[in-house]
């Protein structure tokens, strides 16, 4: 059931919902999130029951923004044992946003949600509507909401309430807060080993984290000690049905040339290509698609996008590989992953 995230009862329902122990479809700025009380371990294994996630594999643990003149919102301290003084300025200067942090857990505190690591990774989201259910489900008791992305494991994330409810269904009730602004999901930085690493790139890009926190940014290949787990960095993940595969400009048009007229001998779409660049296909069996020239709007339009084009029926997606710079690794991120699938 889709509920209008501008209702103020809607949002109402929601928080007593997620007090209940429901599950519920939450909109956030990067995807919306399949969202239930992190404290309770009953409602978040119902969070890897529905989505078939292994439950070794943590949630990110969204909190409502800092009251008044406080700098750490209250949630942080709920969940998180400390909060290292790196870890401070990178809240004070992307909260609430697309920035996860990965902190000592409290002990027995949201460990399932944590899959049973002795870290936690917390987010204060900024989109409005899920501000306004956080704040009304704190005041219920509710924490902190453990909310990965709404779809099954490993496939495309979603960024409209429709696409959350054709993943679960009626059942499930999902508050439409309209398309998500930022569209992949947060940057993780690992917060527990005296360094800022980073352990899945997003919106806010390495440059970004470095200057706000004074520290260089690390990464896996940089530290002795394996990373925590932490959600979305499995080699395989955000995949389409249709088999994804990454090719130059050069190389998709060259593919293209030598398909030539031959494929369209059976009715129907098989290929369906996405790409920044202008490129010609003679075949009618190929769909060409645009992908956003900037690297902000091919994030917004990523997964709903990839989403779109999957319900086309095709087998293959042929994706432009992105540029290099570093305001488009989390696109270049997300696509690899859903072409490691």
């Amino acid at each position: 059931m889709i509920l209008d995230g501008a209702d103020p009862l809607a949002v109402l329902r929601a928080a007593q919902a997620l007090a209940r122990g429901d599950l519920l479809g939450l909109p956030t700025e990067t995807v919306y999130g399949l969202a239930a009380d992190a404290g309770s371990d009953t409602a978040v294994a119902q969070i890897f029951k529905a989505k078939g996630r292994p439950s070794d594999h943590p949630l990110i643990v969204h909190v409502a923004p800092a009251e008044g003149d406080a700098a750490v919102p209250a949630g942080v301290g709920h969940y998180a044992a400390t909060v290292p003084g790196f870890a401070e300025k990178l809240i004070r200067a992307f909260w609430p946003g697309p920035l996860t942090l990965i902190l000592p857990r409290r002990a027995g505190m949201g460990a399932a949600a944590a899959g049973g690591q002795d870290s936690i990774g917390l987010r204060c989201p900024s989109h409005p509507v899920c501000v306004a259910v956080l704040r009304q489900a704190a005041d219920l008791g509710v924490f902190g909401v453990a909310a990965p992305s709404a779809n099954q494991f490993g496939r495309v994330s979603p960024t409209t309430a429709a696409h959350v409810a054709s993943e679960f269904g009626d059942a499930l009730l999902v508050l439409d807060g309209g398309p998500c602004e930022v569209g992949i999901e947060s940057t993780i930085v690992d917060c527990t080993r005296g360094v800022p690493v980073l352990l899945r790139p997003g919106a806010i890009t390495r440059g970004q984290i470095e200057q706000a926190c004074g520290q260089p940014l690390r990464g896996k290949d940089d530290m002795a000690a394996p990373d925590p787990r932490a959600s979305g960095t499995l080699e395989a993940h955000y995949a389409p049905t249709a088999k994804v595969r990454l090719m130059t400009a050069a190389e998709l048009q060259k593919a293209l040339d030598l398909l030539g007229s031959e494929a369209g001998r059976t009715p129907g779409v098989a290929i369906a290509v996405y790409a920044r660049s202008a490129l010609v296909s003679l075949s009618p069996k190929v769909m060409l698609h645009a992908m956003p020239a900037d690297a902000e709007g091919a994030a917004r339009q990523l997964f709903a996008d990839l989403r779109e084009l999957d319900s086309c029926g095709v087998q293959l997606i042929w994706v432009e590989t992105p540029p290099e710079a570093a305001d488009w690794e989390g696109v270049r991120d997300r696509l690899q992953r859903a072409a490691a699938a």
